[in-house]
């Protein structure tokens, strides 16, 4: 089981610059791939990036090159550096931490762009 608590959200103008933390806990952190989600108000939760153990990342096509996911095993912390936001990107952003079929989510934190 691994713990985890989300950080970083707010309000930004379209265009604007966020940077989402997720700080893991009682685990073996590096041993596990990492991955933001999102779900915006009557939408499914959608993944926006994922990054494996060795640091393969993998992104949604709509936040290809805006977005950039990358981890610091050393403190058991993933982040999610978003860049020129748009309206749509306004979500809750959640943290996932897979291991094999085991899986944890963080609690959530919300994002929303707006003018």
């Amino acid at each position: 089981q691994v713990h985890l608590v989300e950080s970083g959200g707010g309000l930004v103008q379209p265009g604007g610059s966020l940077r989402l933390s997720c700080a893991a806990s009682g685990s073996i952190f590096s041993a596990y791939s990492m991955g933001w989600y999102r779900q915006a108000p009557g939408k499914q939760r959608e993944l926006v990036a994922t990054i494996t153990s060795i640091g393969w990342a993998n992104y949604a096509d709509s936040v290809k090159g805006r977005f950039t996911i990358s981890r610091d095993n050393a403190k058991a912390t993933v982040y999610l550096q978003m860049s020129s936001l748009k309206p749509e990107d306004t979500a809750v952003y959640y943290c996932h931490a897979a291991l094999g079929l085991n899986g944890n989510w963080g609690q959530g934190t919300q994002v929303t762009v707006s003018s």
